[in-house]
């Protein structure tokens, strides 16, 4: 088979490679295991597409929940403000429900990253510091309210996803001293 020809067809085939007959058609016509490998990059690309989306998904949730069952940090600390814990165990909870749920749709390979935030305050190298103390607080409180500690990990991310700007009042300072949980795969 002409070299340009078996281009243009592997290009107008590729997508559909998911059926085992065309890969075995394009392993025969080119005497070699090429159909397989493209089915196998196929159904690797279309596994990450809707990984991508259910993690979309399920992050918007999460995200949602984090912010109904929101923790406060006092300003410069990583110390929790009182009557946190109620909160966090609704967080715990949806954490595991939604752990529960992706694992009977047969999903597998994800962690809960918790991601620490801070006002703009101050300066930026300690508030990155500060911000992942706080991601931390928030996963040793969401372990100890069930979460098993090896599905979530903390990040640190300082001031540079603020929730509002400017943050040039008390209460939208308070409003970027928060903390977020997504799903990643």
């Amino acid at each position: 088979m002409n070299a340009k020809l078996l281009s243009i067809l592997l290009l107008a085939i590729a997508p559909t490679l998911a059926h085992a007959s065309l890969a075995d058609d394009l392993n025969k016509a080119t005497g070699s295991n090429l159909g397989s490998k493209l089915e196998g990059q196929a159904k690797a690309k279309a596994a990450a597409e809707g990984n991508k989306q259910i993690a979309a998904q399920v992050s918007k949730k999460l995200l949602a929940e984090g912010r109904k069952n929101q923790c406060s940090f006092k300003s410069g600390s990583d110390e929790l403000a009182p009557g946190c814990s109620s909160k966090s165990k609704k967080l715990a909870d949806i954490i595991i429900e939604v752990k529960k749920s992706l694992q009977a749709h047969g999903q597998t390979g994800f962690k809960f990253v918790v991601s620490g935030h801070t006002d703009s305050s101050g300066d930026a190298a300690k508030n990155k510091d500060l911000s992942a103390r706080r991601a931390q607080v928030m996963v040793k409180e969401l372990v100890a309210q069930g979460v098993e500690a090896g599905d979530i990990e903390s990040v640190g991310m300082g001031s540079e996803h603020m929730l509002v700007k400017p943050d040039n009042t008390e209460a939208k300072k308070a409003k970027n001293r928060r903390y977020e949980v997504r799903v990643r795969f």
